[in-house]
């Protein structure tokens, strides 16, 4: 290949042109990509917004509230979201193009092409809390990497840096690990600026401390999901840190991972800022590996640490080798973008032989599902599911918020927080399952008990029909069970509202359980 062709020109053309492709793409998926159910659940997030939420902070909430008011296609929905890795990208190449030396340009606009190509960008369309996470992320560390090459304190950019983290903290809980990279950076690395760590916190309190006060007034959700509920049973395995370590090496793909770690900072980059970024995506890196050696690791979570790991193997690359890991993961991203074609626009006969067919009709019809259950609907009924992804997505398409009927799991909560079954009593409610019910697990619960069966695209789906609702047994065994399950809080948290608790007299863990026996 000749020089020219690694010119700064001729990359900064190759960047802007993945940009614009890039974009487009993220268009067409997110205006014809279904509503996925975690998409749907969030969305009632932004029906009935508050300052805090079952599982998580309250940041996407918030947003989805006010996209709604826009409109409430998904392409709208979706607006923000697919823009946030087009925004990250082009803040790769502006902290690069600062900190590589001018001849190197071309390594800077090659490899915000290389992070756009990825197929977690391109794909980063579906709005879940991720989608407020990663970018309040990306504004907290490129502000972290201006205050670190800052030729003064940097005060300034600290504090910027920790007002961002803690809008990160309001979308999701580890972006809290982004603040331990901080603080390990400083304390391990850069002690003479032992005090921007302290900075960072101060700036980032304000979120924590609202955060805190939700859940010390809600039953402690978030705290006993995050820690407690979804971690129960949790044990050493070989198994999950392998899947891990697997997941690590494909979001980060294996040949910018064995070129960037082959090659040394380029001539001309500050070492100082060469091992800012190491410590900042190896650290959450390394504290996750720790962490899947007990429970699973989603990959959802590394996400927002890659734009870091980009910017440290653009420092370390020249062009040469950065055009080639291009060519390799736009490779690799044509294979997925198959995928999502044909899970979005294929016909759905394609996936009849295997066992997902159920659930993919049910994501490409859910409004005939819906029309479905609305059919012989019995007047003043309610709909209800079973779990909670069915319930977002009825939801979505009903224009009516669509409870949980029975336990559910410790996943998406939100009922406990705004539902009331006491309103429910002596009223019919109908229930929409995946598969045939068995009467004798309803009829506890209702005066009388019929199933309903319909079939869309080949595919048997059911309902169960109960009529004069019973509050009672109903709040002596399902809500006694999610009590005992889900809002079981450990003694040591001071509970000072619990609206779950108190609605239904579960006192074990309502305000001022202390005094019990």
């Amino acid at each position: 290949m000749r020089a020219s062709e690694f010119s700064a020109h001729a990359s900064r053309q190759i960047f802007w042109g993945a940009f614009v492709i890039t974009l487009l793409l993220k268009l067409v998926i997110a205006a014809g990509f279904p509503v996925t159910g975690d998409e749907a659940f969030f969305y009632q997030w932004g029906v009935f917004p508050a300052w805090g939420y079952s599982d998580h902070p309250p940041m996407v909430g918030w947003l989805l509230a006010l996209l709604r008011q826009v409109s409430e296609h998904p392409l709208a929905l979706r607006s923000f979201t697919l823009l946030v890795t087009s925004l990250i990208a082009l803040g790769v190449v502006d902290l690069l193009r600062r900190f590589l030396p001018e001849d190197r340009e071309a390594s800077a606009w090659l490899a915000g092409a290389v992070y756009l190509a990825m197929p977690w960008s391109w794909m980063f369309v579906l709005v879940t809390t991720d989608t407020p996470l990663i970018f309040f992320m990306a504004l907290s560390a490129w502000a972290y990497l201006r205050a670190d090459t800052s030729a003064g304190r940097g005060a300034g950019w600290y504090a910027l840096a920790g007002l961002f983290l803690g809008l990160a903290f309001l979308s999701k809980y580890f972006a809290a690990l982004l603040g331990f990279a901080y603080a390990a950076h400083c304390f391990g690395w850069r002690r003479e600026r032992w005090w921007a760590p302290f900075l960072v916190f101060a700036l980032a309190l304000p979120s924590i401390a609202l955060n805190v006060a939700f859940n010390a007034t809600h039953g402690w959700t978030n705290v006993m999901f995050n820690v407690f509920n979804r971690n129960e049973g949790s044990a050493w395995s070989i198994k999950t840190f392998a899947v891990y370590i697997g997941m690590a090496l494909y979001l980060l793909t294996p040949w910018l991972l064995w070129r960037g770690a082959a090659a040394r900072a380029a001539p001309g980059v500050s070492p100082t800022t060469a091992r800012t970024l190491a410590v900042l995506w190896l650290f959450p890196l390394i504290v996750f590996a720790l962490l899947a050696t007990r429970r699973t690791i989603g990959l959802h979570w590394v996400l927002g640490f890659v734009p870091l790991f980009v910017l440290w193997v653009g420092l370390r690359l020249d062009a040469r080798p950065l055009r080639s890991a291009l060519n390799w993961t736009v490779a690799l991203s044509l294979s997925h973008l198959l995928v999502v074609a044909a899970v979005a626009w294929a016909p759905l006969a394609w996936w009849q032989p295997f066992k997902i067919y159920d659930r993919a009709v049910f994501l490409r019809e859910t409004p005939a599902v819906v029309a479905a259950l609305r059919q012989d609907l019995p007047a003043g009924a309610t709909l209800m599911a079973r779990t909670y992804n069915p319930a977002g997505m009825l939801a979505f398409h009903h224009g009516r918020y669509v409870p949980v009927f029975g336990v559910g799991r410790h996943h998406a909560r939100q009922d406990d927080q705004i539902v009331d079954f006491r309103v429910y009593e002596g009223q019919p409610i109908r229930v929409f399952l995946y598969d045939e019910p068995n009467l004798a697990e309803f009829a506890p619960y209702f005066e009388r008990v019929s199933a309903k069966r319909f079939e869309i695209e080949g595919v048997a789906f059911f309902a169960v029909d109960g009529t004069g609702f019973r509050f009672q047994p109903y709040r002596d065994t399902v809500l006694a069970e999610v009590a005992r399950e889900f809002h079981d809080i450990p003694r040591w948290l001071p509970v000072l509202g619990s609206p779950f608790c108190e609605r239904y007299g579960f006192a074990a863990c309502s305000p001022g359980r202390s005094a019990l026996k």
